[in-house]
Order: C-alpha cells, then structure tokens, then sequence
C-alpha cells in the first residue's frame, strides 16, 4: 500500500474536487484512495493569519501543489516555506493567464525550479497524484518508527486515538511508545490507515492509532510517539543557518524565532550570533520546550514579527 502526502497551497477548499474531507482544524485534509493507493492532501486553513498551519503542512508532506492565483508576497513565503523545509518535488498549477516566465524569478534558487507545471484539471491531477503515490519516494527502513502528533481525541468504546504521518521507520500493533519528550508509555491497540485495519505503518503512511495507558490530557501536538532511542531531546541548537536570500532581517542575540520540526512549533531565543557570512551566521539558540529530532535533520526558523516574510530559513541539526 503506497501512500503520498502532498501540502496543497491553493485557496482554501481547493482539494475538495480532489478527494474527500477528513480532518478540520487550522489544517484541512482530504485523501485520495485507488484500491491500495492513497493520497493525503494537507491543506493550511488558517494560513496566512497564522504560521505554524503552512509549516505543518509543507514539514510532513513528500511532494507540494501549488496554485498561483496572483504573483504577491503570500506566493512567495509560502514558496520560502517549501525550500526552507525541504520540499523538492511538487507541482505548479498556474491561473488568471500568469506565464511560467513571470513565475520563473521568483522561482530562481528554489526547490520551486523543478516543480512541474500541470493543467488545472482536478481528474487530470487526482490521476497524477495517485501516479506519484505508486512510485514511493520513500524507501522502507525497518527501525523503530516515529509518529509526530498532530491531532488527538477519545473515542467512546476505544479510547484515547491520535492522528498522525509515520515520519520514519515501522510502527506496529501492540507496539510500546514512549510520547517523547515525555518518558510517559503508550500501547498500541489497534492501527488505521485510510479507515481500513492493518498490523503495520511504516514511512510515509497516515494513520489513526488507538492507544492505552495513556489519555487525551496526557497529549499535545506535536508529541512525537516512538520507541527509537535514537531520537534526541533538544533544549539548545547550535550551528550555521541558511537563510534564504529574500530574507532581510539580521539575527541578533535576544531576538526569539520559532523553530519548526515535525509537527513541533517551538519557540526559541538566540543566545548568540557569530561568523562573518551575514547569510550563513553561526547562531546559538535556547529552546522554550525540547525538540524531538532524528540526527542529520533540519529545523525551519521563522520570524512572526517579520511582516510579510516570517520564513527566515532553516538550520541543519544533528
């Protein structure tokens, strides 16, 4: 069973022509299903007024659909957001008569460069996803998996049940997880993926698990379950960060960014700013909360102050 996640940046509602309504909060999701196929589209509902919704949905997404209405500064942060997370792979739909060669400054030196421009047919493009969802960019690792949360809820008769993208590795039923950065057990009772019942998740897949020993109040976003013990617990990042080059900000000691991470959102002040590149500053930073990470990943910085860019860029972290 191949499964795609894909953050849909287009206005509000876009994705309902492409599959069905699931999950409503500050992000929206609908899934696409083809026999064992399946698509999650990730929508940022509460985007622009808020953040965190666009970062949620470019950081746990493979592949990103951009519809551009108009050329503003909303098109390029969120263009921004998808290079500082990472998002290589995706899709332009272009409209209101905007040519690819309008787009194509605004794209230079970005993830954006070699997104495929699509016509805006909502078959055509249900049919494509579906395609790139057969493909599997993900290969399978049989390592503990790791599940950040993003929602959670009780269930009358089944109990506390949580939402989330398997980000790396193998989840299974019965499976012990520790809600990290807590030390606090969870079982796994059951696992769903797309409303049907398996005994497995592994990367890439969306899944409701139902747990025990451990209840709604015990739970936030961004709790990631997992029973690696690889995974650190951060209070303090240290290294050069990439800012992007729209950015115009400098990093300065006091100043508080948000840092980004799974579905982690997390504040954080600099403590200290060093070297000689204004665009690669060596910056230590405190963290309010711990950061749950993997070695060798990446933390997107941002900036809610920073008027119509607040994506400044992204730090490597190991």
């Amino acid at each position: 069973m191949a499964n795609l996640n894909v953050a849909v940046i287009a206005p509000n509602g876009y994705s309902k022509d492409l599959g069905k309504k699931g999950t409503v909060s500050d992000i929206t999701l609908y899934d696409i299903k083809q026999g064992a196929d399946t698509v999650t589209l990730l929508e940022p509902t509460s985007y622009p007024d808020r953040l965190a919704p666009l970062f949620y949905s470019a950081s746990m997404s493979d592949r990103a659909l951009v519809v551009v209405e108009a050329i503003d500064a909303k098109l390029g942060e969120c263009m921004v957001m998808l290079h500082s997370a990472g998002v290589a792979k995706g899709w332009i739909v272009l409209r209101n008569f905007i040519a690819p060669e309008q787009l194509a400054p605004l794209m230079k030196g970005t993830v954006l460069e070699s997104y495929e421009i699509v016509e805006d047919d909502a078959t055509a493009i249900r049919e494509m996803l579906l395609a790139a969802a057969r493909e599997g960019d993900r290969a399978a690792e049989d390592i503990p998996g790791a599940v950040p949360v993003d929602h959670f809820f009780n269930v009358k008769g089944v109990g506390t049940v949580v939402l989330g993208m398997v980000t790396r590795g193998v989840v299974r039923r019965h499976d012990a997880l520790t809600a990290l950065p807590t030390e606090r057990i969870a079982q796994v009772r059951s696992i769903q993926k797309h409303d049907d019942d398996f005994d497995e998740a592994a990367a890439g897949d969306r899944v409701g698990l139902a747990l025990k020993n451990i209840g709604v109040e015990d739970l936030d976003r961004g709790i990631v379950l997992s029973a690696d013990p690889h995974l650190k617990r951060t209070t303090e990042l240290s290294g050069t960060v990439e800012l992007v080059s729209f950015w115009k900000h400098p990093l300065k000691e006091g100043m508080v960014l948000h840092v980004g991470h799974w579905m982690q959102f997390v504040p954080a002040r600099i403590t200290s700013v060093g070297g000689s590149d204004a665009k690669r500053p060596q910056v230590t930073m405190s963290l309010e909360k711990p950061l749950v990470h993997p070695a060798g990943s990446r933390a997107v910085l941002m900036y809610l102050d920073g008027g119509k860019l607040r994506v400044a860029g992204w730090l490597p972290i190991e």
